[in-house]
């Protein structure tokens, strides 16, 4: 039959011998490296997603400025002027004052000080941003333009760290962009674009913690200690760096990069130093906050009292009642974002919240609590969270902080901010 012949031949060539082969040498074994996840590992550059959250910054700015502009025109300083404010005048206000201050002439120009009569108490302030400031005056001659430019590239840093940092807790690159556009519409956005220290704050801050998340601790103590030279909520940050290390520490080699954690006190010891050189009051920072800003101590339940009386009880004018009103309503959203980080056992982060609050709460009343809101990282990552679990989240906050969000821009741009 015509099918048995192949049948034949392949029994044939089954019962033929093996040829000989070479003796296998076997290859000596290289060790492997450790691969980390996926979302701790340093990006090469700009990914997609990235790309996307520059995007929505450089949008959300276009819009920020434009707002601007068109306080230029709508809300000129003299109801008969023929030509609008010039586009960084409206910028010139409130703590940009000590920033610009501090820059050109220092903080004690002329041997003035606490002891003279209507001192500003700018020592309350940090280097940090002043530093920057001069440094970017060098080359740009405004200094209006030079602060919008610190702030404008400090922001950028910041979005992306942000978005990395979501990303790598959420493990979805939607969280990233959504972490992003709920702080760039959130109600005190305007701050990210001015001369305050938000922006700058944020670039190092979110970056040392995205290298603490790759234990990465001589980047992340470095970031950190820049951090506390602009702003005092750099402490806080470094006692949750401090917290993380400890809970994550499990070889020796991670434990020899401990000193490295004590860098971040450095900047509030040598600005302490310089201050008392000069006032002979080793707690001159503290003490310009009570006399400028009723900074000093009371109970959490006292503050409360306090601006509740402020907010609700007539006896401040409207506008400075609606700001204490809006004190109390990010007192309250910072007292549940520390509830959820305790039940999801975050607790780095939730300490970082809790040292917040506490510095915050404990005032004769409450004074810029929204501003902070914008150094919470963690509500935007939960928001993030929130709404890819409930899509309904995202319109929600949106439609609701959009309308909040250019309300205060509008406020502080016309010199109404505080009242």
């Amino acid at each position: 039959m015509p099918v048995s012949a192949p049948l034949r031949v392949s029994e044939a060539a089954r019962s033929r011998p093996a040829p000989a082969s070479r003796p296998a040498t076997r290859r000596p074994r290289l060790p492997r490296r450790p691969v980390r996840p996926r979302s701790l590992r340093a990006p090469r550059w700009f990914g997609p997603a990235d790309r996307e959250v520059l995007w929505l910054y450089l949008l959300t700015r276009a819009g920020i400025w434009a707002t601007a502009g068109a306080v230029g025109w709508l809300f000129p300083s003299d109801g008969e002027s023929r030509r609008p404010a010039a586009l960084l005048a409206p910028w010139e206000r409130w703590d940009w004052a000590f920033y610009f201050r501090i820059a050109k002439d220092g903080y004690f120009p002329d041997a003035t000080g606490p002891w003279t009569v209507g001192w500003d108490n700018r020592e309350a302030f940090l280097p940090g941003f002043p530093l920057a400031l001069r440094a970017v005056h060098t080359v740009v001659p405004s200094w209006a333009a030079s602060g919008a430019l610190i702030s404008f590239v400090a922001g950028g840093v910041a979005v992306l760290a942000l978005a990395r940092i979501a990303r790598g807790r959420l493990g979805d690159a939607e969280a990233g962009r959504r972490a992003a556009a709920f702080l760039l519409v959130s109600p005190c956005a305007v701050f990210l674009a001015a001369g305050y220290t938000e922006s700058l704050f944020l670039a190092l801050a979110l970056p040392a913690w995205l290298a603490a998340q790759r234990r990465s601790w001589a980047a992340a103590s470095v970031l950190t200690c820049l951090a506390c030279s602009v702003r005092v909520t750099g402490l806080f940050l470094a006692a949750a760096l401090v917290l993380h290390f400890l809970l994550t520490a499990r070889t020796r080699a991670a434990w020899r990069s401990a000193p490295w954690l004590f860098l971040p006190a450095l900047p509030p010891l040598l600005h302490s130093w310089y201050l008392h050189a000069w006032t002979g009051d080793w707690m001159a920072w503290k003490h310009s906050q009570e006399r400028g800003w009723y900074r000093e101590f009371h109970l959490p339940w006292e503050a409360w009292s306090n601006t509740w009386t402020a907010a609700f009880e007539h006896t401040q004018p409207t506008g400075y009642a609606f700001m204490w009103q809006a004190e109390l309503l990010a007192m309250v959203t910072g007292a549940v974002l520390l509830a959820v980080l305790v039940r999801g056992r975050r607790w780095p982060e939730a300490l970082y919240i809790a040292l917040t609050l506490w510095a915050l709460g404990t005032s004769y009343w409450y004074t810029s609590v929204p501003r902070s809101t914008l150094l919470w990282w963690p509500l935007w990552i939960a928001l993030a969270g929130w709404s890819l679990r409930r899509p309904w989240v995202r319109s929600a906050y949106l439609y609701v902080a959009g309308p909040l969000c250019t309300t205060v821009a509008i406020t502080f741009l016309t010199g109404r901010w505080a009242g």
